[in-house]
């Protein structure tokens, strides 16, 4: 749970480092503007307050790893959440909108998340967690989309990337997930970006992949 707070709060402050212009640019996410992306953020902000008031006496089904799946391909725009999303973020207009949305959703969400107490089993998505492990989870989440909403904002070098603590927790959840590590050779960021699919491996990566034979997974691994 200690890197959900630093996680969430760098991202929240990339997302106020924005212009308004901004949002009208690409994400690292196919298929997806940055604004999109943000509003994105706002619905997962509301999950975490959701599922951290929703408690559970049942055993817990899923941990921090187990929570992600891998999915069958890459998001293709037809699902209906996604297909929401789109038209929910264009509904904002003014880009400030939905920039003081994220924050007001954003900044009870990351309090939440530290009042909750690790121990507690909570509900989601049919699944049942400890809030450690749920909180956890997201961290994975918050770092991914972090590297998606500065993926096309190379002419905002005041903008920073996700901490390089929540990079390393990433990478190290996301070879849980995988059953398998990426090279050692492999920066945290590069790992994540690769290993989900969000850019091509090189070819010099690609050797060092195949490097693993049957220690590795079949990358990139896409996550649902």
């Amino acid at each position: 749970m200690g890197l959900f707070g630093p996680s969430w709060a760098a991202l929240r402050a990339a997302v106020e480092g924005l212009a308004a212009e901004d949002f009208a640019r690409p994400s690292g996410c196919a298929g997806w503007l940055v604004r999109d992306l943000v509003c994105h953020l706002v619905i997962d902000a509301q999950d975490v307050l959701i599922t951290l008031v929703t408690p559970s006496p049942a055993e817990p089904t899923r941990d921090a790893a187990s929570y992600w799946r891998a999915a069958d391909g890459p998001p293709d725009g037809r699902d209906p959440l996604d297909a929401l999303t789109v038209r929910l973020a264009a509904a904002y207009g003014d880009p400030a909108l939905l920039r003081f949305h994220l924050d007001d959703v954003g900044s009870a969400a990351g309090r939440a998340a530290e009042l909750a107490d690790p121990r507690l089993r909570v509900a989601t998505q049919g699944q049942v967690l400890t809030a450690g492990d749920y909180l956890d989870a997201y961290v994975l989440e918050w770092t991914l989309h972090h590297l998606d909403l500065v993926a096309h904002l190379p002419h905002l070098p005041h903008l920073p990337g996700p901490p390089a603590e929540a990079l390393g927790a990433a990478r190290l959840l996301l070879e849980r997930v995988a059953g398998a590590p990426f090279p050692a050779s492999f920066a945290d960021a590069d790992a994540l970006l690769v290993g989900t699919g969000r850019r091509a491996a090189t070819p010099a990566e690609r050797s060092r992949l195949e490097a693993l034979g049957t220690r590795g997974p079949a990358w990139p691994l896409v996550l649902g």
